[in-house]
């Protein structure tokens, strides 16, 4: 499991509401091509929601159709892959409120690849530290539209 704390300057629903919009989430990931497409053309999540993410990882080009599983506004949601490249990949969003306007942001992601004990070892050695570092990269861009659009 790969998990990620950091402390953002915004009121939980504040940071709740931009982890559901994925024109920010694309844009945290724009240096690898990201688009969003979701399955009702809203630009913000909800419960059921599916969204398809199409991007380039290690130059290649990857897709990854999530389902919003779980929506507890504005202290959790999950999502979940549908469909793409891993076996499976669950990835859980927490927000605690510290006060005076500050959020506890905590993502937790659980992801398993393919091929039994080969996908055991890849992921050890280069999924999780590759995603470990798009959290942190993603975490610090909604810190700054929190920062940028109050």
């Amino acid at each position: 499991m790969i998990e990620h704390v950091c402390v953002i300057p915004a009121v939980p629903a504040r940071v709740f509401e931009l982890e559901l919009d994925v024109d920010v989430h694309a844009g945290s990931l724009a240096a690898s091509s990201e688009t969003a497409t979701t399955s009702t053309g809203r630009r913000t999540l909800g419960l059921g929601d599916e969204v398809t993410f199409r991007a380039r990882h290690f130059g290649l080009p990857w897709r990854m159709t999530t389902r919003i599983t779980a929506c507890e506004p504005p202290h959790r949601f999950v999502d979940e892959q549908t469909r793409g490249p891993f076996r499976s990949l669950r990835h859980e969003h927490l927000f605690e409120d510290l006060g005076n306007g500050t959020t506890r942001m905590t993502d937790r992601m659980t992801v398993t690849a393919p091929l039994g004990p080969l996908g055991a070892i890849v992921t050890r050695l280069l999924l999780n530290p590759y995603l470990s570092h798009l959290l942190k990269q993603r975490a610090a861009h909604i810190e700054q539209q929190a920062e940028s659009q109050p």
